[in-house]
Parts: structure tokens; sequence; C-alpha cells
């Protein structure tokens, strides 16, 4: 896999130098083989060489990042791709109500008649020298935010009541993921986003939509790969103008769909449940329905789509 990635970023145009310091990171920083299952081996990569080369940069010099966007632009891609890239164990650790400290560096419990600490996820990653995914972070409670402030900058400590204090491994690093505007989430305070350097993730481009759909469905008429990356264009202008919510910019349910479609399902039915059904109010299906048909025809079948 190592080679597959870093293949893709050469292809990509990353910088080499940047790539010949991954290389040595990796050769100088071995894992240890129990945690081997935690190196990602990701799904899709990501597309975007400027951001790539920010964020290896900021890592390299061992900084955090927060990775900072509205929806569809693959934040937690590249959070996975960068752990992959850099071959580093990783943790996820989602952000909602119910995260609170014990659920993050850990709880007492009973092990052979005595109390002993069950370790969390921001300890395992930072005693492993892994790469904790912090997602959803502007969804975090006080609580939480505070365990994170000394993890996060110079100090690098996690003081566990009743324990010891624990120093970070020196290769741990942390790539928060946040996005703006969604139910239960909050302004990042300045004290936590001092901790990070901070990439404001682009939507993705028809260039690198393109490749992505390339890659995935090697054969997908060209006219037609054209039509779908015209449809997810078309739902993007749509959610800036505020015409739609995001529940229907889902690139994630783009990608399904056309799975489905691959399988023999219609155009129609697989666009519907991959991408209209995201939406619960009327008005809203029946604009993205439209928007949908202009595009791609409801009968189009595999034949249609693709070229075998």
């Amino acid at each position: 896999m190592v080679n597959t990635i870093l293949d893709f970023l050469r292809d990509e145009g990353v910088n080499t130098d940047l790539i010949h310091e991954i290389e040595k990171f990796r050769a100088a920083s071995k894992v240890d083989p129990k945690l081997a299952y935690r190196i990602p081996v990701p799904r899709f990569p990501y597309y975007g060489t400027e951001v790539w080369e920010q964020a290896i940069t900021a890592l390299l010099c061992s900084e955090n990042l927060l990775l900072v966007s509205p929806k569809a632009t693959g934040k937690n891609v590249l959070a996975e791709n960068l752990s992959a890239a850099f071959g580093r164990p990783s943790w996820d650790i989602s952000f909602h109500i119910n995260t609170d400290s014990s659920s993050l560096i850990g709880t007492d419990t009973f092990e052979n008649g005595r109390v002993v600490q069950r370790h969390g996820p921001i300890y395992e990653c930072a005693v492993s020298g892994g790469f904790g995914i912090l997602d959803e972070i502007n969804m975090a409670k006080n609580e939480s935010i505070a365990i994170l402030h000394a993890t996060l900058d110079f100090r690098r400590i996690i003081d566990i009541p009743g324990y010891n204090k624990i120093t970070l491994d020196g290769l741990t690093r942390f790539i928060a993921t946040m996005n703006y505007g969604y139910a239960g989430t909050r302004e990042l305070n300045e004290a936590l986003a001092s901790r990070f350097m901070v990439i404001r993730m682009p939507g993705i481009t028809a260039e690198n939509l393109h490749k992505l759909l390339k890659r995935e469905f090697p054969s997908l008429k060209e006219n037609c790969m054209d039509q779908f990356i015209g449809l997810f264009q078309d739902l993007q202008k749509k959610c800036e103008n505020s015409e739609i919510s995001t529940k229907s910019l889902d690139l994630r349910g783009l990608i399904s769909a056309i799975h489905l479609i691959e399988k023999g399902l219609s155009a129609g039915s697989a666009l519907e449940i991959g991408i209209t059904n995201k939406s619960f109010d009327e008005f809203e299906r029946e604009l993205v329905e439209d928007v949908i048909r202009l595009r791609i025809p409801d009968d189009q079948k595999r034949n249609d789509i693709f070229t075998d």
C-alpha cells in the first residue's frame, strides 16, 4: 500500500521533496505489529495537490491539523489518506453530546480484583504515536475540549486524575475535521483553534471529480461521466445559492448510485435512493429531481452508461 499511495502522490504532482521526507519519516518510525491493523487502507484517494502539500508540510513539522469546510469536500478522506501516507495507526474519535473525558482518555474498571484504568482512544493514540482523527470537533463539549488543550499544545501531555501524567509520543499527530452550519455545532473557541494549523478545504473541482470517477468506474462512458460531474456541480450551485440544503449534495451518495446503476438498477431509481431521498422536504425533493432529470434520464440503463 505504501508504494501505491506514494506513487499516487507522485502522479498528482506533489512536491518530490515532501514525498522523500515522508519516506524518511516512515523509515525512522516503526509500527508495533499489534497496531498494524490500524493503518488505514483508503477506499478513495484525495485529489488536490495544494492541500496535500499543505497538510504534509504541517504534519512533518509536528503540527496538528484542522480541516474546515462545508459538506462533500473530502475532509475525512484526506485524514485517512494522510494516516496511510505516513504509515501510522489511526484512531477515529467522533465528538457528540455523550463524548466526555472518560470516553476520550479512559475510565476505571475492575481487573483481577483491583481497580485499573481502561484506556480511551486519545490515550492509546498518544502513547502509540498514532494519528488521531477528531471528527466534528466543533460538537465537542467543554469538558472534552479541556482534555484536548494540554494534549494539543506545546506541553503535549495528558494529566489523568488519580493516575500518572503521560507525555505524547513524538510521532503523535491529531487531525480534526469541522463542518459549519450543522445542527449541534458551534464556533471553535480561540484557544482550541490556536492549537491547529487550519486548512480550508476547497470543493472538489470538475477535473478532480473526473479523476475520481475514472478511477472508480473505468468503463463509465465519457459523455455520461460529464453528465454526472455536471449534476454534482449543479447541486453545488443550488446549495451555494441557498435554493436547497446540503442534504442532497452527497458525493458518497452519487458514487454509490453509480455503483447501483452498474449493478443493473435504472439511473432514475439509483439516483433517487442515492441522492434525492436524502432530502426529507417534499418541495426540495422536487427541485433535486428536476436537477437530476435535466442531466440524467430516468430510464437510462447500465448499457447506456457503461462500455462493457
